[in-house]
């Protein structure tokens, strides 16, 4: 039976959660996933309407991403990761990672889809 795991969402967020810690500014382990969001977008908008608007759009942005994958596994994705990398398994676990750049990584084959231009 095929397992597929992805949240990129999370991902994403656990991410920022890093980048604030290793800053010396981590977040109280329940600060809420919007108030991570925002704060980071904070930084790069003009104002907090930027920010939220900046917000919505990464969210939306992640969201579709999921969506492509999943709509394209079985005819594009899990071929593809057979021969790339010969990954016979049946588990996958999908990953948001920002390393030289955006990726998505499926973490038991190593395959890496890049989300630069």
């Amino acid at each position: 039976m095929r397992e597929v795991a992805i949240d990129l969402q999370k991902d994403w967020l656990d991410t920022v959660r890093e980048i604030y810690r290793g800053s010396g500014m981590p977040f109280a382990p329940d600060t809420p996933a919007e108030e991570v969001a925002l704060t980071y977008f904070l930084n790069a908008a003009g104002n907090e309407e930027d920010a939220r608007r900046m917000r919505s759009e990464n969210e939306q942005w992640l969201q579709e991403l999921e969506t492509r994958i999943r709509d394209n596994l079985e005819s594009v994705i899990i071929p593809d990761i057979r021969v790339r990398t010969g990954y016979q398994g049946e588990q996958f676990r999908f990953r948001w990672v920002y390393q030289d750049g955006e990726h998505i990584v499926e973490e038991l084959s190593n395959y890496r889809i890049s989300l630069n231009p």
